[in-house]
Order: C-alpha cells, then structure tokens, then sequence
C-alpha cells in the first residue's frame, strides 16, 4: 500500500476526516462495457427511486462535508464535494458521464455511499501523499476545467503539489488509457466506521469490472 498521510493541521480542524484507501493493478482501461453500464443503470434507478433532490442536504454524509467546507472557509454551494454534485446530477435526471471501468466504479461507490472518490494513477504522482489544507492562491489544471482554485479546500498532494480534492480532480493523476496502477480514496468527514463495507465493494467492483490484481485496502485516520 502506498503511504498516505492526512496532515496534522487538517486533523485538528476536521477532526472526523478519514480515508478508505484500495490500490490495485489494471490491465488495461476500457472506455466502456455494455453489461457493466446495465449493472450502473440498475443503481441509478434504485436511487432516483428513493431520494428527491430536496432530500440532499440532510444526508448526514453529505451534511458532514458542508461544515467542513464552512470551517475551511469554503462555500459549500459554490464548492460542492463531488458525491453531491454527482447525485444532484443524478436526480435531476440528467446522464452519469461514461468515462471508463474504472471511474465508473468511482462513481457508483460515491453516489451509493453519498461520500466523495478520487481515482488516481499513482505512476503520475510521487509517493508519500499527503491529504492537506491547499495553500493560499493554489491551484491546478481540472480535469476537462480550466484552473480551479484549490484554496482551503482539503487536497491529495505529493512532491509535485496537490494533484485532487473532493470537489475536482487535476489532469495529471486522472485515469487515463494507458493506467495501469491505481489508487481510489474514499473521503469520509463523518469518522471511519462504515469505510470497510465501501472500501470492500469498491475492490470487489475493480475485479469484476476491471480485471484488477495486487488489490491492497487501508484505513487512514
């Protein structure tokens, strides 16, 4: 398992933040499967099924990072995590972006779970990383963005600089087709104890879905 750290400054403000953390080996990433995508629309139907766009905001999960978006001085309207821009997408009745097998999986275990993914090449970045508060005027290339203001926000970070953040990713550690070793977090601001169920279907997924080897899972908290 690749050494993560969560800083010792974003611990004491957020001090619920932990990390399910599965690296595995890809043999390849494909663009997109039909059986896979059925197994996707089945989710999706379950959840617009049982929540209502109102129903968003009192998701605990989801609760859970808005004040700590509003600790870290951050909109939360205006800075949405990932998982809940994604399942507003969602219940708005708009299409889930088909990216490929391995962000799909990323992306049904944060709309499941209601807590934000990252998936990231870990040949793109340089081991230790550490998730941190971003620096004041920080910022990085999103991925299909232009630059996005990273400032507050809690960020992945290697000797490079931060490279992802619950809200949106950077262009240098994003899946891409020649990716062959991964890492997929999943960021809890609620505490640890219902990350090894996710952190379990998420390397469950990988296999199936994705052909994924040398599957490694860690708690960081």
């Amino acid at each position: 398992m690749v050494t993560i750290t969560i800083s010792d400054e974003l611990k004491s403000r957020v001090p619920g933040l932990a990390l399910g953390c599965v690296t595995a080996e890809v043999p390849s990433v494909a663009e997109h499967d039909e059986g896979w995508w059925r197994e996707i629309d089945s989710h999706l139907a379950r959840l617009t099924a049982a929540y209502k766009a109102d129903d968003i905001p009192a998701l605990s999960q989801v609760a859970a990072m808005r004040a700590v978006y509003k600790a870290l001085v951050k909109e939360p309207s205006r800075y949405r995590g990932s998982a809940e821009a994604l399942l507003r997408r969602v219940l708005s009745g708009k299409a889930v972006y088909q990216i490929n097998n391995i962000v799909d999986v990323n992306n049904l275990v944060s709309l499941e779970s209601f807590q934000p993914l990252g998936a990231y090449d870990l040949d793109q970045v340089r081991p230790p990383i550490q998730l941190r508060i971003g620096a004041l005027g920080e910022t990085y290339k999103g991925i299909g963005k232009d630059l996005i203001n990273i400032e507050s926000l809690p960020v992945f970070a290697d000797a490079g600089g931060a490279f992802g953040s619950p809200t949106s990713d950077s262009e240098r550690a994003m899946i891409r087709a020649g990716s062959q070793r991964i890492l997929m977090a999943i960021l809890s601001f609620a505490g640890a104890a219902k990350l090894d169920r996710w952190m379990a279907w998420a390397a469950g997924l990988l296999q199936r879905h994705c052909g994924a080897t040398a599957l490694e899972s860690a708690i960081v908290a």
